[in-house]
């Protein structure tokens, strides 16, 4: 602070609103470390001052719960009809049916190559031995798909058609897709009971909000001169908006329905967990449980396929396509009836067919071989990963520094030395007029020396707000204080901080990876070429199945939940850092070219300030995903907000379940609102 006022003194320094926002967090940061010791509620919440919240939002919920609990049973009682009629179709059709009857929609939908990919993909679920465990899964998709396009398009609508309620619907819409998975089902369960209604309503649920905001975007991007045609031919407000309006938005529409298809998928197999119905996701659940790997690896696959095959079908009734011969279809059809009869008529049975039941085992044999070879190996990679990384992270070098595992003991000395170092290389950083970045470097050495998890809270909520402040105005730093301050008070501080740890050392790990693979992307096409198909694999897997693959070789605990997440939350940031570098103005390129910048002085000094919004939105997505796949992940032993939820979902603690489904949408809204703040302001600055 000396250095910063000499520096001020001497050459009037005029701190800018960063400088100031990161002094104080400084000055607070400081206070907290050197009076801790002395005044305890500096660094922990006080017993007395906190509320029981969870007991609160239990009571009120259960009676809410307790008032609408005959309507949802008699509401659940008539969705299992459809759920048993069309679970029936598709379970008693014969497979060659199903499979022609796919096969045909892939050819009028996009020609050969959907039609290939619907008939490879239905054959290798086939083979798989999960037929009948598969055609569930659709059942539930199938069924749950309407509900949440009928509920989408209704939101979508009316925020349309009653622009004053539109921020409250998008508000409504933020809390229904930050709020985590798994916080549905507990309400849910209570509601509706135990079965497989209860995952095709926290399906619906989940996957309206994209159908909403696509409606909603499509309906606004109308063209004026459409608009006015309409109201020229003097229709009602119905009939223009149903005739008119919705045709001309169809193209966006349309990729909302194929986000939906996907949100649906991926919930029906979160859904799973709470049992009663032998679907895929069920299968998944029971071989991890049971460490058999290899049938758990090719359960996944299967979900995988469903995946690709209805991602791709769904996206492409969103772009315009040549029309197929009718006759085609119907003749692929035709085929597929016949062997359908003939397959009836020998007595297959698809559940039967499990060709690849040898290739499983032989998954389980090859990873327990592997895993007994080079399991001194892996065991090196996760403890060092945790003991020098992620364990300094959550509980700060001051405590993760042992002689067991650095070879020394953190002391005083230690600490002083390194508070030392980082207040020199601050202090230089200040002499040279950045002020802020010399203050975020001693911020930083706090952190590290704390640890996020054990991080005094005035540090915290002092910090956000600050962050919020700098982004957006006071406005936000209001949200950010009340937000953050429900989860103070309700007791859930220290669980949120462990929570925050994880998605920040995982969204740190994908800002760093997905920035360089997009920005060697962006500067080669080759590159591209790689890097694009592996993302749009990992966009198409569902949660769940991210979880397989870690547990082979990591087994259960914190460094496989992280690497779940990074696997999951990496794909945004390389396609928007690509995005945001390739899509610079192409005089912009040739001015710097004009001017003399070689190819890496034009990237860094005019594709990077460009591009800075478009990575800021990538990382804003890296977070939401993160905070997302953090509840999943409690499945494989994290701590936190993620493994309160998922107990209160066994236990049927709605109270519990709600408060710490509410507190992670804190987070995760807290964070949205900090980057969306800081990618506005930059979109001002480049005057877009």
């Amino acid at each position: 602070m000396a250095v910063v006022e000499e520096v001020s003194d001497r050459r009037g320094l005029d701190l800018t609103r960063g400088a100031k926002a990161a002094l104080l967090v400084l000055a607070v940061g400081i206070t907290c470390r050197l009076l801790g010791a002395q005044f305890e509620w500096l660094v922990a919440w006080p017993d007395a001052l906190t509320v029981p919240m969870t007991e609160w939002v239990g009571a009120v919920v259960s009676w809410f719960l307790g008032v609408f609990k005959p309507v949802a049973r008699f509401f659940s009682f008539l969705l299992g009809f459809p759920m048993e009629w069309v679970g029936a179709v598709l379970g008693g059709a014969p497979w060659p049916l199903i499979v022609g009857a796919v096969t045909a929609i892939g050819w009028l939908i996009g020609g050969v190559r959907l039609a290939a990919l619907g008939f490879l993909g239905l054959g290798f679920v086939v083979i798989s031995g999960y037929w009948a465990e598969g055609m569930n899964t659709l059942a539930l998709v199938t069924v749950s798909v309407p509900l949440a396009v009928v509920l989408g398009m209704a939101i979508g609508i009316l925020a349309f058609e009653v622009p004053r309620l539109k921020s409250a619907v998008n508000g409504l819409l933020d809390v229904m897709q930050t709020v985590p998975t798994f916080a549905y089902l507990t309400p849910l369960i209570v509601l509706f009971g135990f079965g497989p209604v209860v995952g095709l309503i926290a399906s619906a649920i989940y996957a309206a909000p994209p159908m909403a905001r696509n409606v909603l975007l499509g309906l606004e991007r109308v063209e004026p001169e459409i608009r006015e045609a309409a109201v020229m031919s003097g229709g009602t407000r119905r009939q223009q908006l149903f005739l008119i309006e919705i045709p001309a938005a169809g193209q966006q529409i349309m990729v909302g329905f194929n986000q939906c298809l996907m949100a649906a998928l991926s919930m029906v197999i979160i859904a799973a967990v709470i049992g009663g119905f032998k679907d895929i996701g069920w299968e998944v659940l029971l071989t991890m449980r049971k460490a058999q790997f290899g049938p758990a690896f090719l359960a996944g696959t299967v979900i995988v396929v469903f995946a690709v095959v209805i991602d791709r079908m769904s996206a492409a009734l969103a772009e315009p396509r040549p029309s197929q011969s009718k006759r085609v279809a119907a003749g692929i059809f035709a085929a597929g009836v016949m062997v359908a009869v003939w397959s009836m008529i020998a007595g297959w049975n698809p559940s039967g067919i499990a060709l690849l039941d040898g290739v499983a085992e032989a998954v389980d044999k090859g990873v327990g071989t592997f895993t007994a070879n080079n399991g001194a190996a892996l065991d090196s990679v996760k403890n060092s990963s945790m003991f020098f990384g992620l364990l300094p992270l959550r509980i700060g070098l001051a405590d993760a520094v042992l002689p067991f595992t650095w070879g020394f003991q953190w002391t005083a000395m230690h600490s002083m030395a390194w508070f030392a170092a980082a207040a020199v290389i601050g202090g230089i950083l200040a002499w040279r007029d950045h002020v802020t970045a010399g203050a975020v470097v001693v911020i930083a050495a706090l952190f590290l020396e704390i640890g996020i998890a054990q991080a005094p809270w005035p540090l915290i909520l002092i910090g956000a707000a600050a962050l919020g402040w700098v982004a957006s105005g006071w406005k936000l730093v209001r949200l950010v204080v009340i937000l953050l301050g429900l989860i103070l008070i309700s007791g859930l501080w220290e669980r949120a901080m462990l929570s925050l740890y994880l998605s920040g050392a995982s969204v740190a790990a994908c800002a760093l990876v997905g920035g360089v693979l997009g920005f060697l992307s962006a500067m080669s096409a080759r590159v591209w070429t790689v890097v694009r198909p592996i993302c749009d694999m990992l966009q198409t897997i569902p949660l769940f199945v991210f979880l397989i693959p870690v547990l082979m070789f990591f087994q259960i605990g914190e460094f496989s939940a992280f690497l779940a997440i990074c696997m999951y939350a990496v794909v945004p940031m390389i396609r928007y850092t690509r995005q945001g570098l390739v899509s610079t103005p192409e005089d912009m390129i040739e001015a710097a070219t004009a001017s003399g910048a070689g190819k890496w002085q034009t990237m860094f000094e005019v594709r990077g300030p460009y591009a800075a919004p478009t990575i800021l939105l990538g990382l804003n997505q890296t977070i939401l995903y993160a905070f997302a796949m953090l509840v999943i992940a409690a499945l494989i032993g994290t701590t936190g907000l993620g493994q309160s939820i998922y107990l209160a979902l066994g236990q049927a603690d709605v109270g519990l379940g709600v408060t710490a489904g509410a507190a992670m949408a804190i987070l995760a809204l807290v964070a949205d609102r900090l980057v969306q703040g800081f990618a506005e302001d930059r979109r001002k600055a480049l005057g877009l």
